[in-house]
């Protein structure tokens, strides 16, 4: 009987959710045609959000931040798998916590989960849904009621079959909106329930089912804005999901759906794809809709005409918008005829005073007090939400006062800003000030009107957290003239010209730079969008286009102007190389946000110091995004290594590890050691080739093998002066830790016939997943001198001004001198190669003097012909080194790099050069005192072997003698 009734309760809870939710009403209007649910929903791109942490950013700041995320290969959730254990997870989940900022979708999401289990297309596994919202359980603080009760007393199908037996079934409790919850959520005060007959405050039931002391089987789907997850116990919650809103693709795939006309429809997705603002918000659903709403007008009262192209021009269209729907659905009138009337503007006037003091408190909803302060009449207030039904919105929850608010922060801060403006041209009073004066002025002159745009400015410098962010965009939009021509009826001609928005933007640029955050630099570009100046970001990209940027030194604002480029462009932010752009520790410093919003940073030879690694720490301990950082060769020490690692949080999530080359010693294994058994970090590959770790460092290294929180699949050590020692070190890991590590390389090292059978035996053992093992060539010799090889110059190659001595010494001289005819003899460049083609890792040295090229090159380069394709450096199939008491050059392809760091003075300077063949990196380095400083890498995918070739210039060099020579080195073991 129980069972029976059970079902026959469901079947109804099932009919009432399916009239409750199979329609939308989009904008959240009451009023209107509404839409199938099914029909328009489009999927929402939903991820595993984290550890909780808040963000203290503007929301529209998380969005152009979660925007450059897309294409990352993150774990994706399907409405329909909300509950379901995350990949590499077997625990049941209990509760779903779902951020998401305003109006991306949060809502409509568990409407369509509601939805399609009511239809029987999904969760079948569950009995019974109940969906809460948390503006309905407001009005009920003051009341008690036990669990049994309130779903009683919400789902009245329950009630009439006396249904109180939750614990016998499969329940889902759903509370949507806790950014809106007016209830204390007192978890350390409540007292403990158990029993859901038992009445209680609501707040308490809602703290013990969270908590899982009362009914401990449901499950609950908490949604809210991510300024208000932390109010939930991270303790209390399974799952934390985040809802990015619509990917690219679905964005398109939204506006095809609303617009039926497949031309209409491409000629508006191509619109948004080259306006990088509306671009952007249209990764928010309620934009999505915003935006149809306007160029469907458009499209429809101004044929072939053109678009609104940033976000004011965009909302004071749809202003428009809504005041012609007053006009001709509520008033009798023509679509022609003035949409403002006095009744219309003076409700505008209202809606605005209202959304810029609940802006300045920070608030979102408001109840009736709030609407009274503003001087909207309570009774006349649905008539605000029947008339502009997109603009403001009205809920009615059980016992409770109407609430209101807009549908989108963005709308509210828009009418704020609006509110702001009217009230300075009209007043002359600056509604930003804390002190304002009463005198009235019947127009503003050009001065004033100046001062209160820069003061707008300011005062979002200023604004904790940016909440100005967005509101500033607006104001600086509205000074326009095209815009305020489009609220002609509204808006007074306020008298700003070209001269004073010219001058506004010239103090805008002037702000943007050395002492900003990434984000309000970012923000003032985008306020630059609005007044239609484009000139700083203009000159960047032309220098990014013509490859000049390397040859200029960049000012702040220019710094700032790339990251904004950078990070606005639509190409993949998956893989960003330092090296394109500046391989420098300034670079590093300004370009920042990029590398947080990467998910591969390449810093390869980018002359890092350790002064880096607390900069990059700070990245890593913010940022879930970045899964690979390769920091080869630079000289980041031990310090850097520990500096980087000390005060990492949980989210850490890198997963690859690139130190190659860092000059790292074994004081660097403990700090990594730590990384590796921490069960927070994900780190599946490590690469320390070429640093003098030596048998110390790997033991270290080893602890952190054999932690069974270790992950670690692939583990490089080639070159790092590892013995038998070493080796037995790194053996004991492996049989203490089998499960993981699948790939070790240990070329170069010397573990000589008892290292080889260490691990010959962990190769047989069926427990160990070790299936790659690398021994190669025996070198014991420090740093990249393990790698030295022999050479020596082709007399068949050289050029005939050029003198060879027996000891591979080459200098220029004015005669020719008799060497053979030969088919591989260089007739124009003063050049010659090596006998060796090389591949693998190979290492030399040269000295040189005057003004010299050291460089490889294939061996097909051209011999014969003066143009630049035959010199080295000139072409793509070599690279090359310019020497000169002045600087460094690198050449590829024709074209240049100039390297800030400049040569040595003395009459002869030494350069290393390290092939690695297979990883496509050729690399040069200054010897001092046996000491070698990075210069600079290529990096290329390298398909025959490589010729060490050099050229000496033929330019005068104050008696200097432009020579090169080889310096004799050993390879000894």
């Amino acid at each position: 009987a129980m069972l029976l009734g059970a079902s026959i309760c469901q079947d109804k809870l099932k009919l009432n959710l399916r009239r409750k939710f199979q329609h939308l009403f989009e904008g959240i209007t009451k009023v209107g045609n509404p839409t199938p649910l099914n029909q328009i929903y489009t999927e929402l791109y939903i991820t595993e959000g984290g550890t909780g942490e808040v963000s203290d950013e503007h929301e529209v700041r998380q969005i152009e931040t979660a925007s450059r995320r897309r294409a990352r290969l993150e774990k994706t959730i399907a409405c329909k798998d909300i509950f379901q254990p995350l990949l590499g997870r077997d625990q049941p989940v209990r509760t779903v916590l779902t951020k998401g900022v305003a109006g991306i979708g949060k809502t409509i999401l568990t409407q369509k989960f509601t939805l399609d289990w009511a239809e029987g297309k999904n969760n079948q596994d569950i009995q019974f849904t109940f969906p809460f919202t948390f503006r309905e359980l407001n009005g009920l603080k003051e009341e008690k009621f036990s669990l049994v009760e309130l779903v009683h007393l919400f789902f009245s199908e329950t009630k009439d079959a006396e249904f109180c037996r939750f614990e016998d079934f499969q329940v889902v409790f759903i509370f949507d909106g806790l950014d809106e919850c007016r209830l204390p959520l007192d978890f350390q005060n409540n007292k403990i329930l158990t029993d859901v007959t038992e009445s209680t405050s609501v707040d308490a039931l809602l703290t013990n089912l969270i908590r899982g002391k009362l009914l401990p089987s449901a499950r609950l789907w908490i949604t809210t804005r991510p300024a208000m997850a932390s109010h939930i116990d991270p303790k209390c919650v399974d799952v934390i999901t985040e809802i990015r809103g619509f990917t690219d693709s679905k964005k398109e795939e939204y506006f095809r759906k609303s617009f039926r006309n497949e031309k209409q429809a491409s000629r508006i997705i191509s619109h948004i794809k080259a306006s990088q603002s509306l671009h952007i918000m249209c990764h928010i659903p309620v934009f999505c809709w915003i935006t149809a709403t306007v160029l469907e007008d458009v499209l429809k009262t101004k044929k072939g005409g053109e678009l609104p192209k940033n976000l004011t021009e965009l909302y004071i269209h749809f202003l428009v918008v809504q005041a012609k729907m007053k006009k001709v659905k509520y008033d009798g009138g023509a679509e022609t005829d003035p949409h403002w009337s006095p009744e219309s503007r003076k409700m505008i006037e209202s809606l605005g005073k209202l959304a810029f003091d609940q802006l300045q408190k920070g608030n979102l909803i408001f109840y009736e007090s709030d609407l009274t302060e503003c001087g909207i009449d309570i009774r006349a207030a649905s008539v605000y939400s029947g008339v502009f039904t997109q603009i403001f919105k009205e809920e009615r929850g059980l016992y409770q006062d109407k609430v209101f608010c807009f549908v989108h922060l963005s709308v509210q801060e828009f009418l704020a800003a609006l509110h702001v403006h009217l009230t300075f041209i009209n007043s002359g009073i600056n509604l930003l000030e804390e002190e304002q004066t009463t005198t009235q002025m019947s127009k503003p002159n050009q001065y004033e009107l100046k001062l209160f745009y820069q003061s707008a400015v300011e005062q979002a410098l200023q604004s904790p957290n940016g909440y100005l962010d967005l509101f500033l965009r607006f104001l600086l939009g509205l000074s326009l003239q095209s815009n305020q021509t489009l609220l002609q009826g509204l808006l007074k001609e306020t008298g700003v010209n070209s001269q004073i928005n010219q001058e506004v933007a010239k103090y805008i640029r002037e702000n943007i730079g050395e002492n900003l955050s990434p984000e309000r630099s970012i923000n003032l570009f985008h306020c630059l969008n609005e007044l239609n100046d484009h000139s700083l970001v203009e000159r960047i990209q032309q220098s990014l286009t013509s490859g000049n940027l390397f040859t200029v030194k960049l000012s702040p604002a220019q710094w700032s102007a790339l990251v904004f480029i950078l990070l606005s462009s639509e190409k993949d932010l998956n893989e960003f190389d330092l090296r394109k752009y500046s391989a420098s520790e300034e670079g590093l410093m300004w370009l920042l946000p990029v590398v947080k919003a990467s998910s591969k940073s390449l810093m390869i030879g980018c002359n890092l110091l350790s002064r880096s690694c607390k900069a990059l720490s700070s990245v890593l301990s913010k940022s879930s995004s970045l899964k690979e950082l390769d920091l080869s060769y630079n000289n980041l020490h031990d310090s850097g290594i520990r500096t980087m690692f000390a005060d990492l949080e949980k989210n850490f999530k890198l997963e690859v590890l690139r130190l190659g080359g860092c000059s790292l010693s074994n004081e660097s294994c403990e700090a990594l050691a730590s990384v590796l058994s921490c069960q927070s970090f994900s780190m599946i590959e490590l690469d320390l080739n070429n640093n003098d770790l030596q048998d110390s460092g790997v033991a270290l290294l080893s602890c952190g093998l054999k932690s069974p929180q270790c992950k670690l699949e692939t583990l490089s050590l080639s070159g790092c002066l590892i013995t038998k020692k070493g080796c037995a070190s790194l053996s004991s890991a492996l049989s203490s830790n089998p499960s993981h590590l699948r790939k070790l390389d240990l070329s170069y090292n010397h573990p000589g016939p008892t290292g080889v059978t260490l691990f010959s035996a962990a190769l047989q053992d069926p427990h160990c997943r070790l299936d790659s093992l690398s021994c190669g060539a025996q070198r014991l010799k420090p740093g990249l001198r393990k790698y030295a090889c022999e050479l020596k110059m082709d007399p068949n190659t050289v050029h005939r001004n050029l003198y060879l001595t027996e000891n591979n010494i080459v200098t220029d001289d004015d005669e020719e001198w008799l060497y053979p005819d030969h088919s591989e003899r260089f007739e124009c460049w003063y050049q010659l190669m090596c006998t060796r083609g090389l591949t693998g890792h190979c290492y030399w040295e040269v000295d040189w003097s005057g003004l010299v090229s050291i460089g490889v090159t294939y061996r097909g380069i051209k011999r014969s012909g003066d143009g630049i394709d035959s010199r080295i450096g000139g072409n793509n199939i070599s690279w090359s080194l310019d020497c000169s008491a002045d600087n460094y050059s690198a050449w590829h392809n024709n074209s240049v790099r100039i390297i800030d760091s400049p040569a040595p003075s003395t009459e002869t300077n030494r350069v290393g050069v390290y092939l690695d063949w297979s990883a496509g990196t050729v690399s040069f380095y200054r010897i001092i005192f046996d000491t070698p400083t990075h210069i600079h890498t290529f990096h290329c995918s390298f398909t025959e072997p490589l010729y060490p070739i050099f050229r000496i210039r033929s330019e005068f060099t104050c008696g200097v003698y432009n020579s090169v020579s080889l310096c004799q080195m050993d390879a000894e073991d």
